[in-house]
């Protein structure tokens, strides 16, 4: 039945709409004879042969109920999707046709023919043709398919028999790629219980359902969890081998009912294993509510996740700048439809930080209040082989966007800057470094606008980050791939991130190098087994040569540190937030720094890679390159315009 059940169904629905209306013509046709032979049946105890009476009684019904299905529409109906209210427009039509059956068989009298058959034979043509119809729904509406396969589709168990888990299992009820199988639940009074005929299970009982069900995956339906409570179910999981998929927030689900589109892969926050800060909403609303706000490199990781944050904050104006076309239109397209309904005006610009002019036309339009300066090339080995291009944007292309910012009036702005800064070993950490100095050197000369930076490290799932690209490797089989056993990173997830950067933004003073509290550092290698384990897989190593997935060392990269650090020095002074803190460190005078400039500027003419090295090093004094690859592109040479001319 199996194999052509299907094939005969996708025939039928592949039949022309006449072909089908008149099939279903000649069914209707048939159970009217059929409830004609039947009634008898019922009436008289025996079958009998259609003739005489009977044979009157046949051709009366399909004279009688033929021209009124047709006439009220039944057959322009399509039965695979019929419902109830189309049951009760049939219901109405047959009860026409009873009328009229039973006035000639009842009332009037037919010989030969039995007046109860008036009765009988309508109310089972009724049972026939409702029957009919519910059969076709349920074979051609692609139930008959589920029921099948039932046995095939893959079991999940939802942890949590709250309202979010009983949403999630009606929401799952209709799924034809997954069956739920019960729930889970810590409330010991509802273990044995039965809840919208789904049984509910004891925590402990997980490991033996995982067995007697073949259960593939747990959903965790607990928004409301703590994180604490949330990593130790998730530990207990991890015992069952199984995959763990999570829902959204509570605030993601404030405005809607959970569906199984809201499934997804589990919480990047749970692979860090803390609770974030609450932010301090005067804080976030302070530089940005009822302002003019521009964002640089706006449709990155980043600074599109400042974007969103901005935007919810209610800015007059938010000015988007990117390089990258792509990246502005998606950027733009999503705020477009978060912002229905406010008075927020998103402005798009296409434009490079490189490009001094452009930048200073930029501001001395729009009048900015508040910038953030998310825009920088941040790959560590890509920086490291394009040296003269990573410097012109990280260094120069900060020096255009703050000069042309503290020109312009504008009250505040906010570097986003990197751990790598801290005792650079690459390019990108100098150059950043680099940026934050020129900054500070800045401050002096304009007091006007509070030039500032936040630095911290790596953020989890933005471009580059090692997240999704785990991520996949799991998907695709493995192995992960990671440079080294002991590279240590600092992580924190993109809105956290966004959400300090602006909150140490509206602290600043002017020169403020902001630190944030990335909590204790996380092992690749760690973070790789924790991935594989909440994907309901084993990690192949000495220890389990049966394992799944693999774990691979590739070797350093150019420039690339086994530890990143946050301070350069060991006095960091706490703010009004508990996650933030303020850097004391040594920095040089703007006349200074400014010869330093002119000289590097002119080196990245000639693309000179060991002289823009030699430069680096003599001016950001912690730089110590560990790499010795050379830049073998050669950059074509920069506008003859002088970056510095207007000091």
């Amino acid at each position: 039945m199996k194999s052509w059940s299907p094939t005969l169904a996708q025939y039928l629905l592949g039949l022309p709409r006449a072909a089908k209306r008149l099939s279903a013509l000649l069914v209707d046709l048939s159970l009217c004879i059929l409830a004609v032979w039947v009634a008898y049946y019922l009436r008289l105890g025996e079958f009998v042969a259609l003739s005489d009476g009977a044979l009157w009684a046949v051709v009366a019904s399909v004279c009688i109920a033929l021209p009124i299905f047709i006439l009220s529409g039944l057959y322009r109906a399509i039965f695979r999707y019929n419902g109830w209210p189309a049951f009760v427009v049939m219901a109405q039509v047959i009860g026409t046709y009873g009328l009229l059956y039973a006035s000639i068989f009842m009332a009037i009298g037919v010989n030969g023919v039995p007046r109860t058959i008036g009765i009988i034979q309508p109310i089972l043509l009724l049972i026939f043709v409702g029957g009919s119809r519910a059969l076709v729904r349920v074979w051609l509406g692609n139930q008959y398919a589920d029921i099948i396969q039932d046995g095939y589709r893959p079991k999940t168990l939802i942890y949590g028999a709250g309202t979010a888990g009983r949403q999630l299992a009606a929401a799952l009820a209709n799924s034809r790629e997954i069956k739920v199988a019960g729930f889970i639940d810590d409330d010991a009074r509802l273990h044995g219980n039965l809840l919208n005929g789904l049984p509910i299970y004891k925590p402990n009982d997980l490991n033996n359902l995982v067995h007697r069900h073949n259960i593939k995956d747990v959903l965790l339906a607990l928004p409301k969890l703590s994180r604490p409570r949330r990593n130790e179910i998730l530990r207990e999981i991890h015992k069952a081998r199984i995959a763990v998929r999570t829902l959204p927030s509570m605030s993601d689900l404030a405005h809607g009912k959970v569906g199984i589109s809201d499934v997804q892969e589990l919480d990047i926050d749970d692979l860090l294993g803390r609770e974030p800060v609450t932010p301090n909403q005067a804080l976030l609303s302070k530089n940005i509510s009822s302002k003019i706000v521009l964002v640089t490199g706006a449709g990155g990781s980043i600074g599109s996740e400042l974007c969103r944050q901005v935007l919810a904050l209610g800015p007059t104006r938010l000015l988007l700048v990117d390089q990258s076309e792509f990246a502005l239109y998606s950027i733009h397209q999503e705020l477009e439809e978060r912002a229905a309904g406010q008075e927020t005006i998103l402005i798009p610009l296409i434009a490079s930080v490189q490009d001094g002019a452009r930048m200073r036309k930029i501001i001395s339009t729009w009048r900015p209040n508040t910038v953030y300066h998310a825009a920088a090339y941040k790959h560590v080995p890509l920086v490291e082989h394009n040296t003269g291009a990573g410097i012109e944007n990280n260094v120069f292309g900060t020096l255009n966007i703050a000069q042309a910012a503290a020109e312009n009036g504008v009250a505040d702005f906010v570097m986003v800057s990197t751990d790598k800064a801290v005792r650079p070993t690459n390019i990108m950490g100098a150059s950043k470094r680099l940026a934050e100095m020129i900054l500070q050197a800045l401050t002096s000369l304009y007091p006007g606008t509070k030039l500032s930076m936040v630095r911290f490290g790596n953020v989890l799932d933005s471009s580059g980050s090692v997240v999704p690209k785990f991520r996949q490797q799991i998907r695709n089989g493995g192995p992960i791939t990671l440079t080294h056993q002991e590279i240590t990173r600092f992580f924190m997830t993109i809105p956290e991130a966004a959400q300090l950067v602006i909150q140490a933004g509206a602290m600043a003073e002017g020169g403020d190098v902001f630190v944030l509290d990335m909590g204790d550092p996380v092992k690749i290698i760690d973070l790789a087994q924790r991935m594989i384990e909440l994907s309901g897989l084993t990690v192949k190593d000495e220890k389990n040569p049966e394992g799944e997935i693999e774990i691979k060392t590739t070797g350093l990269r150019p420039g690339e540190k086994l530890y990143e650090e946050l301070l350069i020095g060991n006095n960091p002074k706490p703010t009004s937030h508990a996650r933030i803190m303020k850097a004391h460190e040594c920095f040089i005078t703007w006349e200074e720094i400014k010869s330093q400039l002119h000289s590097l500027e002119e080196v990245l003419h000639t693309n000179d890679v060991e002289a823009i090295r030699t430069i680096m090093k003599r001016i950001v004094s912690d730089y110590a390159p560990n790499s010795d690859i050379v830049d073998s592109v050669y950059i074509e040479p920069l506008d003859s315009q002088n970056n510095l001319q207007k000091l």
